[in-house]
């Protein structure tokens, strides 16, 4: 595909975090530029600021006139859209060039040298601050990420056509479709069974995409797969060592196959972002990148949004925002908050995310949600899918084991969220909670 013959680019269900990015890319790059998505969001609103076309009822009608040239046109959806979206199959019907997000995501780094960070856990923080660094160091990389960066405010870092970096999901297989240079492989734990059936397949897949890196794979030490390995103690290749919690940021030393540096800092917290840091740090140094210019980069990274984002932080009280949306991930956020604040009493808000997940990890949703203090329930988004009987957050509920529990319409949250004892609230998931955070934190303010 010659993506320079095309002028327009049309997004169905442009307002997602992986196709926002590639639409501020195309709109960056001079194309005409609009999409569909179901509900207006703080991205769709960006989008908009930059000039592109957004509407929110799926109607033919609405698609503008520009975008009806099939010679000059691609269509991108994403896989979260629904099969019987009205835009999607009036430009199947009519021959249009339509492409899925990661196909397209694939033609554009194709001719790059490509740095792809996969990982059922980590890939979003990892590819993140390997952007960041690359940045800093002056490569003119172009980073497509799965997150908005706080020290761009963004999910794109825009440089040029030569090096890219990519976060590869591998959601509906979608990261066979990229051509990786260097490659990490954060985490392989069971996800996406609703695509995979079982987690056998899952790790199939995670070999057919290591098999696709031209160079070096990097890999979390213990994971099945030969490469450099990255870890904490452990003896890996690049190896995290010495490590010391001082005033809710880390500081280590990292011993690499040539040298070892010392007393790298890094204000996120929890383990697990030492570890992504360090498998940042790995395919930048692989890359060429020296770690002194590394150690500069990690010491002025911001975060991410919905990463462990601080939304209120006094003595008092504490409102944490988190994308976790999956068990793993929810006792990494768990062991993060009861590392800084080991006195405290800790609520949690979860907004389940799939029936499908919710269904194959009930036991370990509810043995992850039983370590808050306090917990209340919102009901399960459903993104892609349709509900699956029997599978409610009721379900969950009854499954989690602390007394303090309930579940929680959207519309009575603030007055539930009041009702709390606990001093650090945690928001967590990956549906529209997100959109309830502000909300949460101008009542907080206002009560406090």
């Amino acid at each position: 595909m010659n993506l320079e013959c095309i002028h327009s680019v049309y997004f169905v269900g442009i307002g997602g975090i992986g196709m926002s990015a590639i639409a501020n890319y195309f709109r960056s790059n001079g194309k005409n530029v609009a999409g569909y998505d179901r509900v207006s969001t703080k991205i769709t609103k960006s989008l908009e600021d930059m000039g592109i076309a957004v509407h929110f009822e799926d109607s033919v009608n609405l698609i503008p006139s520009e975008f009806n040239d099939k010679q000059h046109t691609i269509v991108v959806y994403t896989p979260a859209i629904p099969k019987n979206n009205l835009e999607l199959n009036y430009f199947l019907e009519h021959d249009f060039t339509v492409l899925k997000r990661s196909e397209i995501l694939g033609a554009i780094t194709k001719n790059t040298f490509c740095l792809a960070v996969a990982g059922t856990h980590g890939k979003t923080t990892t590819s993140t601050i390997l952007g960041h660094i690359l940045k800093e160091a002056g490569t003119n990389a172009t980073s497509f990420l799965g997150g908005i960066s706080e020290n761009y405010n963004s999910n794109l870092i825009l440089g040029g056509d030569e090096i890219s970096v990519v976060e590869a999901d591998e959601f509906d297989r979608s990261f066979l479709k990229l051509s990786p240079n260097i490659a990490c492989i954060t985490s392989m734990d069971a996800d996406h069974l609703d695509i995979y059936g079982e987690k056998a397949e899952l790790e199939k897949s995670f070999m057919d995409f290591a098999d696709k890196v031209s160079e070096t794979l990097v890999i979390r030490k213990g994971l099945p797969l030969k490469g450099k390995t990255f870890g904490i103690e452990e003896g890996a290749d690049y190896d995290a060592k010495n490590l010391k919690v001082q005033e809710g940021a880390y500081i280590f030393d990292v011993k690499t196959p040539s040298e070892t540096i010392e007393n790298i800092k890094i204000n996120l917290p929890g383990k697990h972002n030492v570890l992504n840091a360090v498998a940042a740090l790995a395919m930048a140094n692989i890359f060429g990148v020296s770690l002194q210019v590394i150690a500069e980069a990690l010491l002025n990274f911001k975060g991410i949004e919905r990463r462990f984002s601080y939304k209120i932080k006094t003595e008092n009280l504490v409102l944490i925002d988190d994308y976790a949306h999956h068990p793993t991930e929810i006792n990494a956020v768990v062991d993060s908050v009861r590392e800084m604040y080991p006195t405290k009493k800790i609520a949690g808000i979860f907004q389940p995310h799939l029936y499908s997940r919710t269904r194959d990890f009930i036991d370990d949703f509810a043995a992850s949600l039983s370590r808050f203090d306090e917990l209340i329930l919102l009901d399960i988004y459903p993104a892609r899918e349709l509900p699956i009987e029997g599978v409610t957050s009721s379900w969950l509920l009854d499954k989690i084991t602390i007394s303090k529990k309930q579940i929680s319409s959207k519309e009575n949250l603030v007055k539930n969220v009041l009702k709390l004892d606990s001093q650090v609230i945690v928001m967590i998931g990956a549906g529209d909670i997100g959109e309830l955070v502000g909300v949460i934190k101008n009542a907080l303010d206002h009560e406090n």
